[in-house]
């Protein structure tokens, strides 16, 4: 899009920072939460997520109960597998900075950095001494799906796991579906809870994967000019389905769940949705810096509106504090028998045989 320079009354502006502040204060006057500015570091954080990759040493943290910062797992392929980091392992220092009232947001930021720069963890493992482990960062490519076999009385189910909308959602979906049908499944569980959305394009085509007839999502842009976007015969499965959806399920993860429900494709267990109908366009400016623009309105196939209301399961099955805590503290447990909402999907799939 055409970069336009920022001037006031009296000249151009003293700083970037201070032209910023004053887009952004433009911006307010739509009064729309997704029309952002992002600085140059933003964009390029928000263009790695949507690309699915990062530049870092691939570490997942939580924050234990004790508070502790603690890795939920290292990703694969990256430099904190190949070192030997540990899910349960601590993290206690950054580079000789205590991690004591450290977030997991705060822990990102000072762990990550350019390609090929170096980062000293100090790691408490179980009852051993705190040891450091040094790193070297680089660009690594962030699974957005995860995929199981788990037998279930007497069926197999296949478990994917979403959890964005990335630019390799798609192909990492396909293989997914691919191998598990190799692995002869008998139904599927899609797990979207907590998926805050991303591309548009890649919700679409996952959702071909699953329906083989029917529409998938209508947009309306800000001239009342309307797109159909509908399946397209190349559905990779018909096997009976369940999607988990909660109220962290978001923009793509419902276009995706509104599809199967309208579409009579699959079964909707868990919460209400978030309720997000408003589609971006993400646009770059001469010095880094983006914008992210809403530019249309979506429908589910029925035609519903779901912005501020959210799309209601078929099966609602709410978590209690102490379950999302215990889930929240053990991610392994996610999708397993001791995961109550899955539970409640698998016997909603065994209802339907």
């Amino acid at each position: 899009m055409p970069v336009h320079y920022l001037t006031r009354q009296d000249g151009i502006y003293s700083s970037p920072d201070e032209a910023y502040n004053a887009l952004r204060d433009a911006l307010k006057q739509l009064d729309d939460p997704y029309t952002r500015f992002m600085t140059p570091q933003e964009f390029q954080a928000f263009e790695q997520q949507t690309q699915g990759e990062l530049v870092g040493i691939g570490l997942q943290l939580t924050e234990a109960p004790d508070h502790a910062l603690t890795v939920v797992k290292p990703i694969d392929q990256s430099p904190a597998l190949a070192a030997g980091l540990k899910p349960g392992d601590q993290i206690v220092k950054i580079d000789g900075r205590t991690t004591e009232g450290m977030t997991v947001a705060d822990a990102a930021q000072q762990i990550r950095g350019e390609a090929g720069t170096q980062v000293t963890l100090t790691v408490q493992r179980e009852n051993t001494s705190p040891f450091d482990v040094t790193l070297t960062r680089a660009r690594i490519q962030i699974p957005a799906v995860v995929s199981a076999v788990h037998q279930e009385n007497n069926h197999r189910v296949g478990y994917i796991r979403l959890s964005e909308f990335s630019a390799h959602s798609a192909d990492e979906m396909r293989a997914a579906i691919t191998s598990l049908k190799q692995q002869n499944v008998d139904e599927f569980v899609l797990d979207l809870r907590d998926n805050p959305g991303g591309r548009l394009d890649q919700g679409v085509a996952i959702a071909r994967m699953w329906i083989n007839d029917g529409d998938i999502v209508r947009t309306v842009d800000r001239h009342g000019d309307a797109e159909q976007v509908r399946a397209n015969h190349t559905a990779l499965t018909d096997l009976p389905l369940a999607v988990l959806v909660n109220g962290h399920s978001a923009s793509a993860s419902e276009i995706l769940t509104g599809a199967l429900k309208d579409d009579h494709r699959a079964s909707i267990v868990g919460t209400q949705t978030f309720g997000k109908a408003l589609v971006q366009s993400v646009n770059s400016l001469a010095d880094g810096s983006g914008l992210n623009v809403t530019i249309a309105h979506y429908f589910t196939p029925s035609g519903l509106d779901i912005n501020h209301r959210g799309i209601s399961p078929d099966k609602v099955v709410p978590l209690s504090d102490e379950q999302q805590k215990e889930l929240m503290s053990h991610p392994d447990e996610i999708g397993t028998a001791q995961d109550p909402q899955y539970q409640e999907a698998i016997e909603a799939l065994e209802a339907a045989s």
